[in-house]
């Protein structure tokens, strides 16, 4: 009888206990396998409510929202050079970051929160570096595939 009556406090303490929100780390970095000035990873599937800790693994490198690239009533993001940056995402949809100091050089990541209910406002958003340009079509394929 005791066991049972502690089995059904542990079972309630829990449902009643909140979840847990992710985190996941991406790194900003001068150079990698997979080119130079990049997040890695590139392309980030979050939930509603989860984090992404941007770590400046390399100096120099901040993140930022790209105009256009965020749903719409989403706080920008801008995050201090050489600093790491927690940023918790509430709004479903994409979001495109930036390196402010690399965009040039094709520094950009993808985050996509729930559905990307924004996708193609955010396909739509002029980028003014070609690199950057060339960068975001396979992760903007990626989110075309989040169901």
């Amino acid at each position: 009888m005791l066991l049972r009556s502690l089995l059904g406090a542990v079972a309630l303490a829990a449902a009643g206990a909140p979840l847990q929100a992710a985190e996941v780390t991406v790194k900003m970095l001068n150079s990698s396998p997979n080119g130079a000035m990049v997040f890695e990873p590139a392309f980030v599937r979050i939930a509603p409510g989860d984090s992404v800790k941007f770590v400046a693994t390399d100096k120099g490198h901040n993140v930022e929202s790209i105009k256009g690239m965020a749903p719409e009533g989403s706080a920008p993001i801008k995050g201090v050079v050489s600093k790491d940056e927690t940023v918790t995402f509430e709004k479903e949809g994409v979001y495109g970051l930036q390196c402010a100091p690399h965009y040039m050089m094709g520094m950009i990541a993808l985050v996509v929160v729930g559905k990307p209910e924004n996708l193609e406002a955010a396909k739509a958003a002029p980028q003014k570096s070609k690199l950057a340009t060339r960068r975001f079509e396979p992760l903007l394929a990626q989110a075309a595939e989040v169901k």
